[in-house]
């Protein structure tokens, strides 16, 4: 299928990259743009084959640095709130993918881009990120989930003073604030995510989409409840070819093949 907006390309292992491909704009969202991805999505999900995705944007200066504000300066009160469901609703199709998802912030992520990196599962930046939600500085809210998931990841004060203040913050904030999960030098941002998708992919399947069921579903159940789901999801992962491979690979002091068919 050919994007305009985005690049998809299969990498090895079943390891997936989509590119947000506006470097002109500073991989700015349009609606255009989340259609793709949403198509994008389309196709990674039919696909057996798909292991893990990285999303990351076009150039050395921004991952997303927004909505894009020329498209939404002409929004009337009902055409944004179609645009932020329709933007919510492709970025929770991230956060529920039957893969994981890692973001690759390779410079700004900001209101739109800072939301699309919280929608996945990890978030390895470049030591020149920044992050923020300004929208407070356009006279707006945040639309695609920030408030909300901002919120999970860093608690309820610093969550207000960010949105109150539009403040842009730095890559080592961001890692302090629990947002981050590592930091590299920009030329081996790649490289290192890479490392990391290759070595997730070489764990359990079964098991990888269980976890993130778990953690995804989970964090909004009372403890209890998370904790019945979790005692489910453990059940059914002794129904799994990668638990007999597993614990015969342990027993017998090797490294597990989870590629098994």
């Amino acid at each position: 299928m050919r994007y305009q907006h985005i690049l998809l390309e299969p990498i090895e292992a079943g390891v997936v990259r989509l590119t947000i491909n506006r470097p002109k704009v500073l991989n700015a969202l349009n609606r255009a743009t989340l259609e793709e991805i949403s198509q994008a999505l389309d196709l990674l999900e039919a696909d057996k084959n798909t292991r893990l995705l990285l999303i990351t944007g076009a150039g050395d200066k921004a991952f997303v640095a927004g909505a894009d504000i020329e498209e939404m300066r002409q929004f009337s009160a009902l055409e944004a709130k179609a645009f932020s469901a329709f933007g919510l609703g492709v970025l929770r199709r991230l956060e529920n993918a039957p893969f994981p998802v890692i973001a690759l912030v390779n410079g700004f992520a900001l209101g739109g881009g800072c939301e699309l990196a919280m929608s996945c599962d990890l978030i390895l930046a470049s030591d020149n990120a920044k992050f923020g939600q300004p929208e407070i500085n356009l006279g707006i809210t945040p639309g695609f989930g920030g408030s909300q998931r901002l919120t999970r990841l860093v608690g309820r004060p610093m969550t207000l003073e960010l949105l109150y203040t539009g403040r842009i913050f730095g890559v080592e904030e961001a890692q302090r604030f629990g947002l981050v999960n590592h930091i590299f030098p920009q030329e081996s941002l790649m490289t290192k995510g890479m490392e990391m998708a290759l070595d997730i992919v070489s764990k359990s399947r079964t098991s990888l989409q269980l976890i993130k069921q778990l953690v995804q579903r989970g964090q909004d159940l009372p403890l209890d409840n998370a904790c019945i789901m979790e005692s489910d999801q453990f059940g059914l992962s002794f129904s799994s070819p990668d638990q007999v491979e597993g614990m015969a690979a342990f027993l017998e002091k090797r490294a597990p093949n989870f590629n098994l068919k």
